[in-house]
């Protein structure tokens, strides 16, 4: 008894030591090991949260930086929650310690580049969610301590190229997640040493054909999903997949497929090549266990040349999907109802294959390297790092893929500066003290999609300056000394999805300063010091999805420069002077917006239309750390995901009875709180009692309630978004 009892005052001095030690903004759970610090504005991870946590969520928080040994003090956690940290840079080491941790979240924040060691000491991890940041390179080596990784989602970031054995060491990862990139060039080997992988999801990419050699070292994988590509052919063979079973082709541009495309498939059961531009298949040779095939929203021409394929199907016993689209007599009638006396001729044959595109040959490596450097002949890396070096090097190989030559002093880049190099796709300059770049500098490489010029000295670009390198998609030129966008520059690269210019000198976007950026995506101008944007200065880039403009000096929203941008969905206003959003701010990009940040502009009046045609489609609003005390009406933001509303002085009046019983429906955790009058002052709007006063009070779910209903009212919906709060069994208040 005595044993039992001195156990009892043990576990309760435990109890009482870590229920101390739980960080102000947290709530700890220590009987189920779980913390939570949730949209707490913390800078930092803090440093008294409890030895034994197993699982710390501190997602909503703005840590920008996750140095080396963050985690050191909790190496029990389990499970690690990071999401819409505003994470830019993870350092190497930052999650060493923590060799129990199996669930590991950092979506949606602002990571660009993954280094070797960013994920050292995760030997237990077997799942890395990395959806919606922005990485736009992968460097080989970076997975390669994750030896018991299952799951890993790089859904919706920046990746156009994958270089060779870039997933190695991930001997156990069984689904892979790569939709919702700008994917066009995989290396041969790029999915090499992927012995389980089991599902690879490359949909939503821009990968114009089928990358055969990558993914025939895929022995393993039963789901390939390859739908939303511009591919538009199937070339004979082109699939060589052993245990393939599902194959998702949908919704791209095929406008033909080979008879034996899919003979070295014998798994193959379900294909999906629904809305294509297909007018007819032949017979699927080869593809011998074949159960379903989905031709929905094709247009099928049901003349006699679909009579093969009409009987291949019924020989096979395959069932189909799709629809007759000509001739007139049978549009709209399903396949599998058709009689072959029904299908006849005399109409346009089908158009012949396209031809299928050459290999490239591929040069071989010289197997030299310069003097001082390092060449890595598996990775097709070269490495001058920190080198000193007050000239460029020659004599890499020549089938380098990477070259890295950040931190020395090359003041200049030449003309020809890399002879050779036709297979270069990622140059890495940062840091190399360049005021200039001398037109055709980059003559030859022909294969570059990804160059970093940040942290140098340049002010101006020569019209020619990207000669030679045409399918540069990723240009990097932040922290360098610019005034004004390099005018001309772009003429040159009409495969440009990326461009930085964070952090420069940059007055104003002038008209012409974005000539030839047709395909730019994503434009990242943060930390300049903006003040006007000319109504037509973005208009060349109509296919502009996000656009950061946080950080400079802006007193209003440019709403008529946002004219012609119909598919931005990311805007980014952030720490501008703004006082005042006024009416149909935000109309012309309203159909597409997604995500609107407002925070941190001392904002102080919002107009009631401000929001006019924003609705549904937003998923996140950022207005927090403003000075208004009133916002217009939201109730038909009915697709939020996140509201935030913290550091705002609300005036909790009768006004705000509208935002009141709309805060009561939502699932959100949305921090707003009463600046006046003095008794409602710190007080959550949610638990005000100031507006019990107000006419009307009594009706709906805002009031007049007992406790009991208040509670059942507040209940999560049962919409998807909204899910398990995961503060149920906290003491916490979560509103």
């Amino acid at each position: 008894l005595s044993w039992a009892l001195l156990l009892l005052v043990v576990a309760l001095a435990l109890e009482g030591t870590a229920t101390a030690r739980c960080p102000t903004p947290c709530v700890c759970d220590n009987l189920r090991a779980h913390v939570l610090c949730l949209n707490g504005n913390l800078t930092a991870i803090p440093s008294t949260i409890p030895q034994l946590t197993k699982k710390l969520d501190l997602q909503g928080n703005s840590f920008t930086v996750i140095p080396v040994g963050a985690f050191l003090t909790t190496p029990y956690l389990t499970h690690l929650d990071l999401q819409r940290c505003k994470v830019e840079r993870l350092e190497e080491g930052a999650f060493r310690g923590l060799g129990r941790l199996v669930y590991l979240n950092l979506a949606s924040n602002s990571i660009a580049l993954l280094y070797q060691e960013s994920l050292d000491g995760l030997s237990s991890l077997q799942q890395l969610i990395l959806e919606g940041n922005r990485i736009e390179e992968i460097q080989p080596g970076a997975f390669g301590h994750l030896g018991s990784l299952t799951v890993l989602n790089l859904r919706a970031n920046a990746l156009v190229y994958l270089p060779d054995m870039v997933f190695q060491g991930l001997q156990v990862l069984r689904w892979l997640r790569l939709s919702h990139n700008a994917l066009h060039v995989l290396g041969s080997e790029a999915f090499t040493a992927l012995p389980a992988l089991r599902r690879l999801s490359l949909d939503h990419n821009e990968l114009q054909a089928l990358p055969s050699e990558a993914l025939a070292r895929l022995d393993g994988a039963t789901r390939l999903d390859l739908g939303h590509n511009p591919i538009t052919y199937v070339a004979e063979e082109a699939l060589a997949m052993a245990s393939l079973k599902h194959l998702s082709l949908d919704h791209a541009a095929l406008q033909d497929v080979a008879p034996n495309a899919f003979a070295r498939s014998p798994q193959l059961r379900t294909l999906d090549l629904r809305e294509n531009q297909l007018q007819g298949l032949p017979p699927l040779a080869g593809a011998g266990g074949l159960a379903r095939v989905s031709l929905a929203g094709n247009p099928l021409l049901c003349s006699c040349l679909l009579r093969p394929f009409h009987d291949w199907l019924a020989r096979a016993r395959v069932q189909v999907e799709g629809a007759c689209a000509a001739p007139p007599a049978l549009r709209g009638r399903p396949l599998d109802s058709l009689r072959p006396p029904e299908m006849r001729c005399g109409h346009p044959r089908l158009p012949p294959s396209p031809a299928t595109p050459p290999e490239q040959p591929r040069a071989a490596g010289s197997g030299q390297c310069p003097q001082g450097c390092a060449c890595s002949p598996d990775f097709r890396h070269g490495s001058c790092e920190n080198k000193d070096l007050r000239k460029i090097p020659w004599g890499f190989p020549r089938d380098t893929r990477l070259l890295d030559l950040r931190r020395n002093a090359f003041g200049t880049v030449p003309p020809g500066a890399f002879p050779g190099l036709k297979e270069l796709v990622s140059l890495h300059l940062q840091s190399c003290k360049i005021g200039a770049l001398r037109p055709g500098a980059l003559q030859g490489l022909e294969s570059l999609v990804y160059l970093y010029l940040t942290d140098n000295h340049l002010s101006t670009l020569a019209a020619t300056a990207f000669e030679g390198a045409p399918r540069l998609a990723y240009l990097d030129l932040d922290r360098n000394a610019f005034t004004r966008l390099p005018t001309g520059a772009f003429q040159l690269l009409p495969n440009l999805i990326s461009l930085h210019l964070q952090h420069n000198a940059i007055r104003e976007l002038a008209e012409g300063d974005l000539a030839g950026a047709g395909g730019l995506r994503w434009l990242y101008l943060a930390g300049n010091a903006i003040r006007r944007i000319a109504p037509t200065a973005l208009a060349p880039a109509k296919m502009l999805e996000k656009l950061h403009l946080e950080g400079n000096h802006l007193a209003e929203v440019p709403t008529a420069s946002l004219r012609g941008l119909p598919a931005l969905s990311e805007l980014k206003l952030s720490r501008n002077p703004i006082k005042r959003v006024g009416d149909s701010a935000f109309l012309p990009v309203a159909s597409s917006l997604q995500h609107l940040y407002l925070d941190n502009m001392g904002l102080e009046q919002i107009s009631p239309g401000a929001f006019t045609g924003l609705g549904p489609k937003i998923r996140s609003l950022y207005l927090e750390s403003n000075k208004m005390s009133h916002i217009p009406d939201m109730s038909n933001f009915t697709g939020l995901d996140i509201l935030n509303l913290r550091d705002v002085p609300f005036h909790c009046d009768c006004q705000l009875l509208p935002l009141r019983r709309w805060i009561d429906k939502l699932n959100l955790r949305i921090g707003a709180t009463c600046g006046s009058p003095a008794e409602a002052r710190g007080l959550k709007v949610k638990l005000s009692t100031t507006f019990q006063t107000c006419p009307g009070w009594g009706r709906g779910k805002a009031g007049g309630t007992s406790p009991n209903k208040t509670k059942a009212a507040s209940k999560p919906s049962k919409k998807k978004r909204s899910g398990k709060s995961p503060a149920r069994g906290f003491k916490k208040s979560r509103a």
